[in-house]
């Protein structure tokens, strides 16, 4: 990583789960617990209610009641981002001052989804966003779930925004990620593990990783050999995170639905489905290779 590359919330971010009970109801004593353990074990920021938090089908009122709960768990010290964005602009915008209110200290901003709006619209929708609070926004690139890109041109406008200040990059475009780093001050936080080190190595500020939340260590473990200058023990590191990676992120199952299996974190909402025994078994078999190594 250069020098200069920015870290507004931090470098190692996970994008947490949201537990709940059996019977399906927010589980805040789990939340709070699971998030000291997350900065415990490496984690300098926490992003609630992205995609991993199954913020599609927690309502308003929980995503204030999770942030107020784990807030006053880890305090001020550490990071506190909420997913906020959505495909309705006047509601994206009334979840961001419910997130100011609860104690956020920045906002995670999807790409409006489903309707596939033209980059004038995105643009116009971050903007209306950025101009409803006082908070820092990370805008969230993830094509293959929102059905349309922020283009690395959108980027470089809205970075003039003095508020827009990172990017979670779900892209798969290196080459378009690397030129909005080297003309802008936007902070790039990879979203896709398998790109953590690369993003990295080009002028990203870190990640925000689902993979995170069972493994925090062991996914920070190549971003400190890289900044220690111990760049094939950073790719050795590296290389021994692929197979778990691989079976969270890469095996037909969504990341929050390995993640629980893995943490036993009560269930998913539908439409989501828990993994079955056999996707269990093998997600077990990687990550307790993975610690071992």
């Amino acid at each position: 990583m250069t020098a200069t590359a920015p870290r507004p919330f931090g470098r190692t971010l996970c994008a947490m789960i949201t537990p709940f009970t059996a019977t399906g109801a927010l589980d805040q004593d789990a939340a709070r617990a699971h998030a000291a353990r997350l900065v415990a074990q490496g984690c300098d920021g926490i992003v609630l209610s992205g995609t991993t938090g199954e913020s599609p089908t927690t309502t308003d009122a929980e995503k204030s009641a999770l942030l107020r709960a784990v807030r006053a768990e880890v305090g001020d010290g550490t990071p506190l981002l909420s997913g906020v964005g959505g495909p309705d602009t006047a509601h994206t915008v009334r979840l961001a001052r419910e997130a100011e209110e609860a104690g956020a200290d920045g906002l995670l901003v999807v790409a409006p989804y489903y309707s596939r709006p033209p980059q004038a619209a995105i643009e116009a929708y971050v903007l209306r966003v950025a101009e409803s609070t006082g908070l820092p926004l990370m805008l969230y690139d993830i094509p293959g779930r929102t059905g349309v890109r922020i283009e690395p041109d959108t980027l470089l406008r809205l970075a003039g925004h003095p508020r827009v200040v990172a990017v979670k990059d779900c892209s798969y475009d290196l080459l378009g990620s690397t030129r909005v780093i080297a003309r802008t001050s936007l902070a790039y936080y990879s979203g896709s593990e398998e790109l953590n080190l690369p993003l990295y190595a080009v002028g990203g500020s870190g990640y925000v990783s689902t993979v995170a939340n069972v493994a925090p260590r062991q996914m920070r473990a190549p971003l400190d050999a890289f900044d220690a200058g111990r760049t094939d023990e950073a790719a050795r590191l590296n290389g021994l995170t692929a197979r778990l990676v691989e079976l969270m992120m890469a095996s037909g199952l969504p990341g929050t639905v390995t993640a629980k299996a893995l943490l036993d974190a009560g269930p998913v909402r539908e439409p989501l489905q828990p993994a079955g025994r056999g996707a269990t078994d093998g997600l077990r078999a990687a990550y307790e290779e993975l610690l071992a190594a």
